[in-house]
């Protein structure tokens, strides 16, 4: 019987060992996945050196790891400042950045985790970044030259992350408004604008119209001193005649009440009204 109890006693003990040793093993080693790096820390300091990774060892049970991802991370974060005509320009940007590997240790003494990296060093490095691009020239001329705000913002902004381990790849202006106020200046302008647009358009129409009006009364002129020179020319005859062809026209293509006759070219005409006659025969 004692022999029994104790080998169920040894058996117990056995498989404590067995398990503490398994569970020693498995808190022995530890994965950093590709695209990852970690940082050590015994009893609270962490311990020189980044991790990459592969498999590693550990001291079970002291030690902690923390893991920061490598790969591209992606924010938005917004900003404000004042520009040099003293407007309010808001904006928002896309920020995608990676932590240096080399550095990664001493992000986690300083900044410790991914979010207080975003909150305490990116969001205002961010706005201190863009008070500086926005400073440098006018909202018209920020919104008008995006591109180059977008440039000085750029190097404002990875100049003040890259002592903190934190590498920018790239930004994007997702919005960029400026204040009620130069909205309403911006519309004002664009009215003001069209409307001198439209006063330069009736100008410029009223000018052909009168350029118009001179040039038919320089043809009229011309048209009158050609028939005068002819008329001259020809004795007067043919005045007569092409007043007979327009009360002719005038009289709906009828028969002319007046005839004018001539022997010659040289001689006096001779007016004749029908009409005249025709009321004499009715007579």
């Amino acid at each position: 019987m004692k022999n029994q109890q104790l080998g169920s006693w040894q058996g117990i003990v056995a498989g404590a060992i067995v398990a503490i040793a398994v569970l020693l093993s498995l808190n022995s080693f530890f994965i950093i996945n590709p695209g990852q790096a970690g940082v050590i820390s015994i009893l609270g300091k962490a311990r020189d050196g980044v991790l990459t990774e592969g498999i590693h060892l550990r001291a079970p049970f002291i030690s902690v790891i923390d893991v920061y991802d490598l790969t591209v991370q992606k924010f938005e974060v917004p900003a404000e400042s004042s520009t040099k005509d003293l407007q309010t320009l808001t904006a928002r940007f896309a920020i995608n950045f990676r932590l240096d590997p080399i550095q990664v240790v001493q992000v986690r003494r300083k900044q410790g985790t991914l979010e207080n990296i975003v909150a305490k060093i990116i969001a205002p490095q961010t706005q201190e970044s863009f008070k500086i691009a926005a400073a440098r020239r006018t909202v018209e001329e920020a919104i008008t030259k995006r591109s180059e705000l977008k440039d000085d913002f750029d190097i404002a902004l990875s100049q003040r992350l890259d002592k903190y381990g934190i590498i920018v790849l790239d930004t994007s202006v997702i919005d960029l408004t400026f204040s009620p106020e130069f909205a309403r200046a911006v519309e004002e302008k664009q009215i003001a604008e069209q409307r001198a647009q439209r006063a330069v358009y009736v100008a410029q129409e009223a000018e052909q119209e009168a350029q118009a009006d001179v040039n038919r009364a320089k043809g009229k002129a011309e048209a009158q001193r050609l028939l005068a020179e002819t008329l001259k020319a020809q004795g007067g005859q043919m005045v007569l005649q092409k007043e007979a062809i327009e009360a002719w026209k005038s009289g709906g293509a009828q028969m002319p009440k007046v005839l004018v006759m001539g022997e010659s070219n040289n001689s006096v005409p001779f007016l004749f009204n029908l009409g005249n006659v025709q009321n004499k025969s009715d007579s």
